[in-house]
């Protein structure tokens, strides 16, 4: 799936360039209004990300260009400007929907996801597999095997391991996985997360050169 994101602040460009990336998305990037009319016109997207405050021209002209040559994509306005009459001008444009900054990845991808679904698409095809490194998870099957050695893991050992596998490469807190792995909305103030982790690096790390599941100091975890 094809988005473009037209955006002249390049950290916020590459924000949602590589939070989509790691959905499975294919993402073009135009840093003004010129560039991105140009691509939107010449090339098929599944969606447009776009500002409004852009150079060369605005992303409102942008759009009302396309929509008056009959492109029908769907579009997702961002912008600073966030007053009723803004979001409004965003919407009569020919936006579909309006984001305001500064926002969350979490409510673009909903509001992203929202606009595919409209148009017959889906943001997220079913998710069978986790990869990360030589360590691969098997969703249906309920199977974990690391360089081809299979691994047997408890319930909550697995639904362990896939939280983490599905947050690689970022610090996991405690909270965050007592919410999400154990149900706990507080502190139980016992060592159940300590146990539970010291496991399972026995079960994936025992035996291998390369460790994957070290621990953050003051912070949590981190697999990959």
């Amino acid at each position: 799936m094809r988005i473009l994101v037209i955006e002249d602040d390049s950290a916020v460009a590459g924000y949602i360039a590589k939070g989509l990336d790691e959905l499975g998305f294919t993402v073009d990037i135009a840093p003004d209004g010129k560039e991105g009319l140009f691509l939107a016109t010449s090339e098929s997207y599944d969606a447009l990300i776009v500002d409004r405050m852009l150079p060369e021209i605005d992303g409102l002209t942008v759009v009302q260009t396309l929509r008056a040559s009959d492109k029908t994509v769907p579009v997702l306005f961002l912008s600073a400007l966030g007053d009723v009459d803004d979001r409004v001008q965003g919407l009569e444009a020919g936006g579909d929907d309006y984001l305001t900054k500064p926002f969350a990845f979490s409510e673009l991808k909903a509001r992203l996801d929202a606009l595919l679904r409209r148009r017959g698409s889906s943001v997220d095809s079913p998710v069978t597999e986790l990869v990360v490194e030589d360590l691969a998870m098997d969703l249906l099957g309920r199977t974990v095997v690391r360089n081809g050695n299979a691994i047997e893991l408890q319930p909550r050992e697995f639904r362990l391991l896939e939280y983490l596998m599905r947050h690689a490469g970022q610090v996991v807190t405690r909270t965050m996985l007592l919410e999400h792995v154990w149900d706990y909305h507080f502190d139980p103030q016992t060592n159940v997360i300590d146990v539970h982790i010291s496991r399972l690096r026995a079960k994936i790390d025992k035996d291998y050169d390369l460790p994957l599941l070290p621990t953050v100091r003051g912070a949590g975890y981190r697999l990959g």
